[in-house]
């Protein structure tokens, strides 16, 4: 399958402030590719040079065999692109928004706009200034899919969010895949890009950390676990299971904290032979996650088996 989004060597920078340097990575038409890392590690920097909203100091980007930054304008036909931040006209309201961006398509399908603004429950009579950063984000999302792209850039998608939107903008990524369209998005949510994407692209300070499949994400995963017992339990039933990392007994041995990297099925397991008062589970942030990950030598692990520093 021909690659619709091709990086290579991608270097830009900001003076003293980290940009992004060598980035490389190919994205496939028709898959849908997640573009991972902490904030600040360059996903939007890299997004604005695939949009020609940045120069780049060095390097190669092409969206469907077109430069990005000669070819724009026939870029931005064929691609639907949500920014990490949206600054729109604070008088128009939702509707009108919508209407100006679809004169600018050309028209749009009108059945399936209303079903957008349906499925994402999106009031467009109110000002954009009324709406709540969560009906923005809406707004940004219909704008980029209702033109039936062939092609969406999205920056941080699901921002502001509630969980109901979350999984219906999961869906609305499912259909574009299905039929044969591509989506590319960036995310500092290790779990959106696991339940959405088939590979994945990981950036930290301004680097590429690796390209793979999604099931490689299991690798950095992890969990703070903490399980309340009605009894005693011993650390060391936990201690052996695959995965655990770490177990600290709190509450005379009737709560265990544990670091698990990973699935939790076997300590899930474990717990069940116990009587279980609560138990909870907190996923680090992304950015807590690759300090663990990557900490110690300074090394940064890449795609080909080299380190670059």
């Amino acid at each position: 399958m021909a690659a619709i989004i091709e990086v290579e060597g991608l270097t830009k920078s900001y003076g003293n402030k980290r940009g992004i340097i060598d980035v490389a990575f190919q994205v496939e038409e028709g898959e849908v590719f997640g573009f991972l890392g902490p904030n600040g590690a360059g996903k939007t920097t890299t997004i604005r040079v695939l949009m020609a909203l940045l120069r780049a100091d060095a390097g190669l980007t092409r969206i469907a065999g077109l430069d990005c930054w000669e070819q724009s304008v026939a870029i931005k036909r064929l691609a639907g692109y949500l920014p990490g931040e949206l600054s729109l006209d604070p008088g128009l309201t939702g509707g009108q928004i919508l209407e100006y961006f679809g004169h600018l398509r050309g028209g749009v399908d009108q059945a399936y706009l209303k079903q957008l603004i349906k499925r994402l429950d999106l009031d467009p009579s109110r000002k954009f200034r009324q709406y709540s950063s969560g009906n923005k984000r809406k707004i940004g999302i219909i704008q980029a899919f209702m033109h039936r792209p062939r092609l969406l850039i999205l920056d941080e998608p699901t921002n502001g969010l509630d969980p109901l939107n979350q999984q219906e903008f999961g869906r609305l990524v499912k259909e574009v895949r299905d039929e044969g369209g591509t989506v590319f998005l960036s995310s500092h949510i290790l779990t959106e890009i696991e339940q959405t994407c088939g590979r994945v692209a990981i950036i930290r300070e301004g680097r590429m950390v690796r390209v793979g499949g999604v099931a490689e994400l299991k690798d950095i995963k992890r969990h703070e676990v903490t399980i309340t017992f009605a009894d005693t339990v011993p650390a060391k039933s936990f201690q052996a299971l695959a995965g655990v990392e770490q177990v600290e007994m709190l509450s005379g041995g009737h709560t265990l904290r544990l670091a698990v990297s990973g699935g939790l099925d076997a300590v899930v397991k474990e717990a069940a032979q116990h009587q279980v008062v609560t138990l909870t589970s907190h996923e680090p942030s992304l950015e807590d996650i690759f300090l663990r990950y990557y900490e110690g030598d300074g090394l940064v692990p890449r795609e080909d088996g080299n380190v670059v520093h």
